[in-house]
């Protein structure tokens, strides 16, 4: 896997870091990134990583990457919630088709901490989930004959159960035998932008924690046996990342008005995470960040994540 300290978690913000630091213009080898406009307010981009050269570079493991971006996320009403939704449901549904039929079970698993607002995502998802496993055990003649047996759990995190998610997980399926499992995580970004406002999509599994350096076991076919599609949505940053996205405004303004300042140019055209990073450490100064409307768009992210996944089951 790559060296470089990439601090993301999304696969097409590593390829275009990857790209920038190695001052690659064309595409990286062992990996396809294709663009997608849907509308004025979704853009779509797949990142298939190929083969080992793929894999090396980005630090991701080989498969394919989608990740949904949405504008104006804190001011979404029903009507966006809903066009964002079905736009998840739809890449969602193509994905799960390659990997098992229409009628058999899937897990549906909400990882994070469900009293940490930036990490509360995957368990707000799973309670609005459409469950019908046990319904199709005790009341199956209420229930359309195609209907998909579902499962779901939020199993909590290492500092409160004291049991890796893992371990947990494992037991699950080789108890329940599920064909399929979907986890719903935070993730970390490099980009302010990103927060709130990207679903990204793997069906390559997850490392928890991995984005902000608190990495636990992965949760993939290797470990746990069946596929694992991963959806995931940037809820935090470091600190380092928000100097560095304030440098280049502040870089950008003062180029208006010295657009022949070869320094400032050459600032801006580096990525100065790493340099600020350091700065910052020694004084316990990188922290975690969230924006102040961390609710209404963790609130918003689970009604698109959630209606999405029920309309692809």
């Amino acid at each position: 896997m790559s060296e470089y300290n990439f601090r993301t978690d999304l696969a097409d913000e590593r390829n275009e870091l990857y790209k920038k630091a190695n001052k690659i213009e064309d595409k990286i080898d062992g990996v396809e990134a294709i663009e997608e406009k849907i509308n004025n307010n979704i853009k779509l981009t797949r990142v298939k990583i190929l083969d080992e050269k793929g894999e090396q570079a980005l630090g991701k493991r080989m498969g394919t990457y989608i990740t949904i971006d949405l504008k104006n996320m804190k001011y979404m009403g029903n009507d966006e919630i809903q066009s964002a939704s079905e736009v998840l449901s739809k890449e969602l549904k193509a994905m799960i088709s390659e990997h098992i039929k229409p009628e058999e079970e899937i897990l549906v698993v909400g990882l994070g901490n469900i009293y940490v607002t930036p990490d509360a995502l995957g368990p707000k998802v799973i309670n609005e989930i459409d469950i019908t496993r046990h319904l199709l055990k005790y009341v199956p003649q209420y229930l359309d004959k195609n209907t998909r047996p579902v499962s779901a759990i939020s199993p909590g995190v290492l500092g409160t159960t004291g049991i890796e998610t893992a371990e947990i997980l494992k037991g699950i399926v080789e108890n329940v035998k599920p064909k399929l499992m979907i986890v719903i995580d935070s993730l970390a970004s490099r980009s302010m932008e990103r927060i709130s406002s990207t679903i990204q999509l793997a069906d390559t599994g997850i490392v928890p924690g991995a984005g902000v350096d608190n990495a636990r076991k992965e949760l993939t076919i290797d470990t746990l046996g069946i596929p694992v599609i991963a959806i995931g949505i940037p809820t935090v940053v470091e600190t380092a990342v928000v100097v560095n996205d304030c440098l280049d405004v502040f870089i950008e303004k003062l180029q208006e008005e010295a657009k022949s300042n070869e320094y400032l140019n050459k600032l801006k055209e580096e990525d100065n995470y790493e340099e600020i990073k350091e700065a910052l450490i020694p004084k316990d100064f990188n922290f975690i960040v969230t924006p102040k409307e961390i609710d209404d768009l963790i609130e918003n992210m689970k009604d698109v994540v959630a209606r999405g996944i029920n309309l692809s089951l």
